[in-house]
């Protein structure tokens, strides 16, 4: 019977997901806000609560941030990889410093203390890889000049929380100096290992997966991303980071063919993910922490605004690529509530949680809204700056 209940639920999910999918293809808008919307449903204090398939859905979810970072990495080579993070770096720690204040000032602000800031700076700080990357896909904006800059600050972020997390994990514990230098000393020497394998022995690890039947291709390609995803989380570094890098290692044909076996299982599990997101936030806990939300997704929006337009405007990029850039950057998502879950469940303020999510989530549904809004704003900024003055 539990079985019976789990295939009806998982249908159900499945079947209300290509139904959302389908009003989103009509109306022109991106089905990601449309999803997360379903999750909130589906989730405790929703409409329809699952009761038997959230373990299912959970697992599929992480699969499907995984195979979006990955199929982002088949777009890139490893030299071309070190050569844009060596140029963003500056570009990084703005985006660092801009974007980690907001969180900071709120905690400290409502009085919750220092390590709270710490986390709130977290959560404030960080893009959700996942969500940027469909919308990189959606909008056919993977081919544009801006997309490498956007995702080097995406890089370069996800480095920062293989460094931040295990800082944050200490100090919610309480742990010593030695302690916490130990786990950062694992999370930096596996992003190594990764990096290098990806630079120098791409190849190799071509050779491995490489075959002429797509089935055995799909299933080696599939399982070398899933495992070296596991392992670098394993190992306190981002699962989204070590799928990237195996994405890195290939190129080629065999990045092609990878792309077309793995688009459709993408685009399955990354809807799956969306769900579960919203699947984690009890609606009723919201209304009590809108306002403050909405004030730091307001301070979210202008100061990731801000990174995408100084870094893009670094590289070249012209004024309708730096909007684009900016609102790329809008999303959060997975990693913010991480951070979230890791400082409620050390006994951080209760209202931590629920500000948190309240926070993800607004930016979440409004960045993929601003994404489509970005290139229609621009060529209207464009066009007034053109137009002569009257007087």
């Amino acid at each position: 019977m539990h079985h019976d209940t789990i295939l009806i639920e998982l249908g159900a999910v499945i079947l209300a997901l290509g139904l959302l999918g389908a009003l989103s293809l009509r109306f022109s808008i991106s089905p990601i806000p449309l999803y997360l919307l379903a999750g909130l449903a589906f989730g405790a204090g929703g409409v329809l609560p699952l009761t038997t398939s959230t373990e299912f859905i959970s697992a599929g979810a992480e699969i499907g941030v995984i195979l979006l970072l990955f199929t982002l990495g088949l777009e890139y080579t490893a030299p071309e990889l070190v050569g844009t993070l060596r140029s963003s770096a500056p570009a990084g720690i703005v985006d660092l410093v801009l974007n980690a204040a907001p969180g900071v000032a709120a905690a400290l602000i409502l009085g919750w203390g220092p390590v709270a800031a710490v986390a709130m700076g977290g959560i404030t700080y960080v893009t959700s890889s996942g969500i940027t990357a469909k919308i990189l896909a959606d909008l056919g904006w993977l081919g544009n000049r801006e997309t490498p800059v956007v995702l080097s600050l995406l890089v370069f972020e996800d480095l920062m929380m293989a460094l931040y997390l295990p800082i944050l994990t200490a100090l919610l514990a309480g742990v010593g100096l030695l302690g916490g230098a130990a786990t950062l000393a694992i999370a930096a020497a596996t992003i190594s290992a990764i990096l290098l394998v990806a630079l120098r022995f791409g190849h190799i690890v071509e050779r491995f997966v490489a075959s002429d039947s797509d089935e055995v291709l799909l299933l080696k390609v599939l399982g070398l991303t899933v495992l070296v995803a596991g392992v670098a989380e394993l190992l306190q570094v981002s699962a989204a980071v070590g799928a990237f890098l195996v994405g890195i290692a290939l190129s080629g044909p065999l990045a092609h063919t990878a792309r077309e076996l793995l688009t459709p299982l993408r685009d399955l599990f990354a809807a799956v993910f969306f769900v579960f997101f919203g699947l984690q936030t009890d609606p009723r806990a919201l209304p009590p922490v809108l306002g403050v939300a909405a004030l730091l997704a307001l301070a979210g929006i202008v100061s990731k605004m801000a990174t995408g337009w100084i870094a893009a405007r670094r590289a070249g990029v012209a004024i309708t690529g730096r909007v684009r850039a900016g609102a790329a950057l809008l999303p959060h998502g997975e990693f913010n509530i991480v951070i979230a879950g890791l400082a409620v469940a050390a006994g951080t303020n209760a209202k931590l949680g629920p500000l948190a999510a309240a926070y993800v989530l607004i930016l979440a549904i409004l960045g993929p809204l601003a994404a489509r809004a970005a290139e229609p704003l621009a060529r209207l900024y464009l066009r007034k700056r053109k137009r002569p003055a009257t007087t």
